[in-house]
């Protein structure tokens, strides 16, 4: 198997709310989706290693020690090399709108600022990005200041505080640095001006001042606070400043395990995982955001039609998600084939959808403005649609590419969508057929109990008359549709741990799902499970689980979609699902352990 250039987890992440870079450990960022976080690569060395294209600054000094660092409670990064006979640092970040109205420089950009902080380092740059995954190699010539790289759909600028050579495709340069001394690279469209040493000062100092503007509205005051509100941040980067959605993650056709085809698309906005990231920023306190999602999603909802009333992702400015399709000229991640754009489970049916946006709707608006009559009106007809298919199959929350079939979240989910509909109902007196409702409601509740049970053992079951278990059962007692003590789930809570469970990785099922390879353990699912634990009164083996599910982030506090048996990232990175689950867990863990504890919110 072949190696990656550089693993997945050596990352962190920048962005300015309308895309994201990644930022390796040893300087280079090898990923950027330009302009737009959903359109073609600039930078993908990390999926096509010395072709995908890369924005690198190495400094000459012997075996240098790699740290990275966010400045604190904000997402501007700072890497730093550590030598013997020198040391230096790069600061990177993307000025998000406001920031870059506050420093009165409107124009996009990726910022990196070099500083020496000991000795003299010589150092090489070289910013060689590939146009259109990686398709097309662009033309580089000199202008005033910098390189401007043109291709056919796009042309970038780059800025230099030092000489710059143009090369084929890249722009290339070589410089020496003493101690305290700067060095400067700001790459952007190509409308963006020559930038002077205090415009970068200006764009660095509003950008860190606007993150922190925006922690601060965070009412979190749990002992989990640091890495909650990294958590936060991570995800606040995965929102789109312009439309209101939020991306499940920020890349694509990373692998769910090395040399696997499981390698998929998640630039878009799953509505259940965003309708969860709804939850972790009103737990939070970021009540605007989730009302700006809620915004989007009341359009997509609008402008369906009755009878298919909602895709289960959109692209992120609303339209259709992309069909999947592949790059055969990228190797992938890891020699990781085939890489994937696009997302063919978009046309797939999966109800659960339903009760995860109407969970959404309930809690923005029991927090939040009320419903307007028109979206009541919505409201109705995704719930008329529930009741008229509830009983059919799906593909379910986990997308399996084989058969429908009668999945157990997805039953739990649409008795959420009926109930949530009632509550609403009843909280704002909305006109409804509560009677008609109700009886929905409490049919799928006698169909889980009679048909999704373990014949021997009682526990519950991934798919009607089945054996098998599945991690989203953890959804169960989060939605509130069994106790959290009630013996049918302690028995079903226990199976979990034994049959799905590893020394805090848990994996999403054990059955086979028509897909070749392997997968890794399921971070999302390790937190609900501690989050589990917690509602069942196992407070020690709660706070262990978490423990152990925190220790796997990144160095910089960032989840992977997965991880593997060391416990190292695999998939799609950052994944917003992960950092929301874990957010939820500390948050419902702070108010059983601490009897003082007054979250601002609570379900």
């Amino acid at each position: 198997m072949v190696e990656p250039l550089r693993a997945i987890g050596d990352h962190g992440i920048v962005g300015d709310l309308e895309t994201v870079a990644l930022v390796a450990r040893d300087g280079a960022i090898d990923y950027l989706c330009w302009p737009s976080l959903d359109s073609p690569t600039i930078f993908a060395d990390l999926l096509h290693p010395g072709r995908g294209g890369a924005f690198e600054i190495t400094p000459h000094l012997d075996h240098p020690r790699h740290l990275q660092l966010y400045v604190p409670d904000t997402n501007v990064l700072v890497t730093r090399w550590m030598g013997d006979d020198g040391s230096a640092e790069v600061i990177d970040l993307m000025p998000q709108p406001d920031a870059r109205r506050a420093s009165g420089h409107e124009a996009r950009s990726l910022i990196r600022r070099l500083t020496v902080t000991s000795g003299t380092v010589s150092f090489t740059m070289r910013c060689a990005p590939r146009f259109d995954y990686a398709r097309e190699v662009p033309a580089a010539a000199a202008i005033e200041g910098g390189v401007r790289f043109s291709g056919q759909q796009l042309s970038l600028s780059l800025y230099a505080s030092t000489a710059l050579e143009p090369d084929e495709g890249a722009a290339r340069a070589r410089f020496t640095l003493s101690k305290g001394e700067i060095a400067w690279f700001v790459l952007g469209d190509d409308t963006l001006p020559c930038p002077d040493d205090a415009a970068i000062q200006a764009q660095i100092d509003a950008t860190a001042h606007v993150w922190r503007a925006w922690l601060r509205r965070s009412t979190y005051k749990g002992r989990w606070r640091e890495q909650v509100l990294r958590s936060a941040l991570s995800l606040k980067l995965l929102t789109s400043a312009r439309y209101g959605s939020i991306a499940a993650a920020g890349t694509f056709s990373l692998p769910e395990a090395k040399g696997s085809e499981r390698n998929w698309d998640y630039r878009a906005t799953w509505i259940r995982d965003a309708s969860f990231t709804v939850y972790a920023f009103l737990r939070l306190g970021f009540t605007e955001e989730a009302e700006h999602y809620n915004r989007w999603v009341g359009e997509r909802v609008m402008a369906s039609d009755r009878d298919d009333p909602l895709r289960i992702m959109y692209a992120l400015d609303g339209s259709e998600m992309a069909e999947e399709s592949e790059l055969p000229h990228m190797t992938g991640y890891a020699d990781s084939r085939p890489v994937r754009i696009g997302n063919a489970a978009h046309s797939q049916t999966q109800l659960d959808i339903f009760g995860e946006l109407l969970d959404s709707v309930y809690l923005s608006n029991k927090y939040g403005a009320a419903i307007p009559h028109e979206g009541w009106l919505h409201v109705c007809g995704i719930v008329d649609y529930v009741i008229a298919h509830w009983q059919e199959p799906d593909a379910g929350i986990w997308e399996m590419r084989s058969e429908p079939r009668h999945f157990l979240h997805s039953r739990v989910m649409c008795w959420v969508a009926l109930d949530r509909a009632i509550r609403l109902a009843k909280k704002r007196s909305l006109p409804a057929p509560l009677v008609a409702w109700s009886e929905a409601r409490d049919a799928i509740v006698a169909d889980v109990w009679a048909n999704f049970r373990h014949p021997e053992h009682g526990y519950f079951v991934q798919e009607r008359g089945g054996r098998d278990l599945d991690a989203a059962l953890l959804m169960m007692p989060l939605v509130r549709f069994v106790s959290s003590t009630d013996p049918a789930w302690l028995r079903t809570l226990d199976a979990i741990g034994e049959q799905l469970c590893d020394d805090g990785l848990v994996y999403r099922y054990r059955v086979d799902d028509a897909l070749a390879g392997d997968e890794g353990a399921f971070t999302t699912c390790t937190f609900w499970f501690a989050e589990c634990l917690a509602r069942a009164g196992r407070l020690d083996e709660a706070r262990m689980q978490l423990a152990k599910g925190a220790a796997y982030a990144n160095h910089l506090g960032l989840f992977a979609e997965e991880v593997d048996v060391r416990g190292l990232s695999l998939g799609n990175f950052p994944q917003a699902l992960t950092h929301l689950a874990f957010i939820s867990a500390a948050h419902f863990l702070d108010r059983r352990l601490d009897p003082a504890y007054r979250p601002s919110w609570q379900p």
